[in-house]
């Protein structure tokens, strides 16, 4: 049985693909979802890989995705005309009778081509799924950019219909805080995730780890940047990759007058993140658990980016 979330090239796949969604999907949120929930049982999702996703770079919005992915490369395929590319698809997946995308898609050189002009090169049935709001606000992956960038992770969250997560590996620390605040764990970025604004976060490690995250310039001790992370609960193994979940913004980065000034935060930090770590959205905490879940199945680590050919026309 094929996994569900892989990006896999194998022929056998291909041809059981009868409907693909179509787009960048950077972030997967909300209103992709909803072109997902357009497809069949047999669908698809093709991924136009630009390489400036940062909410979900590369192969990890295929966690997020239930359906089989399958990247394009833009560079390869951006000079195509509209008939091209529609030949390229039905080529590529020789079954296909159904395509999904959304009300603002282009495509083709120029991106002269609309959603619209699908139906006039596709023979088969083409949905166009119009704007997806959430609190009158349009829902794209701009809008929760600048949300991250503003602090507003609850409501970044909301657009997500998941909590804002980014992969990390563990460095070599100061050892201050296990000497003279509290313990951490050190990280640096594994991708080009999106840093969310510089603070004090309310997290979950690894999907079910609660902790306290801080993101920003050490200002009270050496003003350099850095990505600590606090247990709030014992571990039973070491960590040197993970998901840090982020869950709620609790503070800005301050300058302490001392360390003691700034353990007493720390402190107060920890009280608040568990306050809002044991009210936080049940739902959102199961789908933490099923993405870990899928790591442990290795669902989307062997992964194959793969662009078809420019078709010929003789």
């Amino acid at each position: 049985m094929e996994k569900r979330g892989i990006v896999n090239g194998s022929t056998t796949l291909r041809k059981r693909i009868d409907s693909i969604a179509i787009g960048a999907f950077d972030g997967v949120h909300l209103a992709h979802q909803t072109l997902f929930s357009k497809l069949t049982p047999n669908g698809g999702v093709v991924i136009i890989e630009k390489g400036t996703a940062t909410l979900t770079p590369g192969a990890t919005r295929c966690l997020f995705i239930p359906f089989p992915c399958f990247f394009f490369s833009l560079q390869k395929i951006k000079d195509l005309e509209g008939e091209e590319f529609i030949k390229l698809l039905t080529t590529y997946f020789p079954t296909l009778k159904k395509i999904v995308v959304g009300y603002d898609f282009h495509f083709g050189k120029e991106r002269r081509y609309s959603a619209k002009d699908l139906k006039k090169f596709f023979k088969g049935e083409v949905e166009i799924v119009p704007e997806v709001k959430l609190h009158s606000i349009p829902i794209h992956s701009r809008v929760i950019k600048n949300f991250l960038k503003e602090g507003k992770i609850e409501l970044a969250n909301e657009m997500l219909g998941r909590f804002y997560m980014v992969e990390v590996t563990k460095i070599k620390g100061q050892g201050l805080g296990s000497k003279e605040l509290v313990p951490t764990l050190n990280w640096k970025l594994l991708e080009k995730f999106l840093i969310p604004k510089e603070g004090v976060y309310a997290t979950f490690l690894n999907g079910c780890i609660p902790s306290v995250t801080f993101i920003g310039k050490r200002e009270t001790v050496d003003s350099k940047f850095s990505i600590e992370t606090h247990l709030l609960a014992p571990i039973q193994s070491n960590l040197n990759v993970a998901r840090v979940y982020f869950v709620s913004y609790l503070r800005d980065v301050k300058r302490f007058s001392s360390l003691s000034k700034l353990k007493e935060q720390i402190g107060k930090d920890i009280e608040l993140a568990k306050k809002v770590l044991t009210t936080t959205s049940k739902r959102f905490v199961e789908l933490c658990y099923n993405l870990e879940e899928k790591h442990k199945e290795g669902l989307y680590e062997k992964t194959i980016f793969f662009t078809p050919p420019k078709p010929s026309f003789s």
